[in-house]
């Protein structure tokens, strides 16, 4: 699966009402981030060996107006990415990481959300 791209407008419903539901996971990173286009492929490919039902995949862009979304959860470098649960942010990781961390980090956290 492909990430959902959200924005400021869209992301408490997309992100944090989805995520009573089910994970989601929130890449935020930023265009000219050199780690965030090595993780993007990465996290991307990773989560294509999971069903959409288990958990949804989310991007936001660090730019203009969500940039608010990086400040509220204390973002202070790129890429960060965020796992929800029922709202509230449950675990985080930071930087460009390996297949197999992105593949723990999302098992730890469906295990989390079980």
């Amino acid at each position: 699966m492909a990430a959902l791209e959200v924005d400021i407008d869209n992301f408490d419903t997309l992100v944090l009402g989805e995520s009573h539901h089910r994970l989601v996971v929130l890449d935020i990173s930023a265009q000219w981030c050199g780690p965030c286009n090595i993780l993007e492929p990465i996290i991307n490919s990773v989560s294509l060996e999971y069903d959409e039902k288990q958990f949804l995949l989310t991007k936001i862009e660090a730019e203009d107006e969500n940039m608010k979304i990086a400040g509220r959860y204390g973002v202070r470098g790129f890429p960060t990415v965020i796992a929800f649960i029922n709202g509230q942010e449950v675990d985080r990781f930071h930087s460009a990481q390996t297949a197999n961390f992105v593949r723990e980090f999302i098992d730890d956290n469906l295990d989390k959300n079980s």
